[in-house]
């Protein structure tokens, strides 16, 4: 995939944006950025849109802004022209895919299936829009048609909402979801940009899944990490097993044969997915040493240790 698309797949949420009005858009903007979420799809549903588009990249271009809904090739030179990173469309039309590629803009179009994949994969794409997602079929028709065609990715839109977001996002072949349940028309016309920011948080959270999976604490050697572990064990039960660098006592407590990481220990968080943890944790000023990323079988990125925060 190209940078774009890597960045939106670390992102994971795409706002789906319908605005009435232009002025609405700058602190819609700042209320997407203050919730965590990063980028947006101005939708060409509205006159506004062009005007929005051009507002948010000039007076906000920490944000990834693109445009949706695009139907004509005028819209995608108009939305372009206003700053637009990127395309989405919501069905896959031969003609505006290659003025897209021709002027090597990112585009994703819709396709709902097989036949449009297809077609996509003609174009060389690698990422598509899955929709409408949750009248076509949901997740499982998306697993379904990425078997035959291991190259290309989704990122599904249409009745998307927290409940359902890591029903999707748990698939590898979907980059990111598209959704407008933080962005509603209602909320957006009535200017309560406080909801919105506090939807999008919540939306975040719940993809990233962080949880507290243990907690190291650091010991000279490894006489007396087994010391230590031996007496969380007769204590409190917790069940004791030793590895090469460490005791377990339970499954929530590391018991180290040396100085680790930290002063004293550590504190291991999980996450669904490391590497869009580590991208959004980045964005708050996390510093992440990089010597000591491990990965699983597939090349996936599954630990590594921060600096500081």
């Amino acid at each position: 995939m190209n940078d774009l698309l890597i960045e939106i797949s670390k992102i994971g949420i795409m706002p789906v944006v319908v605005l009435d009005n232009s002025q609405q858009a700058l602190p819609l903007a700042k209320a997407l950025y203050a919730g965590g979420i990063r980028c947006a799809e101005i939708t060409f549903r509205t006159m506004a849109a062009e005007e929005s588009i051009k507002i948010i990249c000039k007076e906000a271009p920490e944000m990834l802004i693109g445009a949706g809904t695009v139907l004509t090739v005028e819209q995608v030179d108009k939305a372009v022209t206003a700053g637009a990173k990127f395309i989405v469309s919501p069905g896959l039309n031969p003609k505006i895919v290659r003025h897209c590629l021709d002027k090597g803009i990112t585009i994703i179009p819709g396709c709902a299936t097989p036949s449009d994949v297809e077609v996509a994969m003609e174009s060389k794409l690698e990422v598509v829009k899955f929709f409408p997602a949750e009248a076509a079929g949901g997740i499982n028709m998306i697993k379904a048609m990425a078997a035959p065609y291991a190259n290309i990715k989704f990122m599904p839109t249409g009745g998307i909402d927290i409940k359902n977001l890591n029903t999707y996002l748990s698939f590898n072949k979907v980059i990111a979801c598209g959704g407008s349940w933080m962005v509603n028309k209602e909320l957006i016309k009535n200017g309560d940009y406080e909801t919105i920011t506090k939807l999008s948080k919540e939306a975040l959270f719940a993809m990233l899944g962080f949880e507290v999976q243990h907690i190291g604490i650091n010991m000279l050697d490894a006489i007396s990490a087994g010391e230590t572990s031996k007496r969380f064990e007769t204590l409190f039960g917790f069940t004791r097993r030793e590895s090469s660098g460490s005791f377990f006592a339970g499954s929530g407590i590391e018991v180290m044969k040396k100085q680790f990481f930290g002063k004293n220990g550590h504190i291991a968080i999980r996450a669904n997915n490391v590497t869009r943890a580590m991208y959004h944790l980045q964005q708050e000023g996390v510093v992440f040493d990089d010597k000591t990323a491990s990965y699983d079988e597939d090349g996936n990125l599954r630990a590594l240790h921060y600096l500081h925060v």
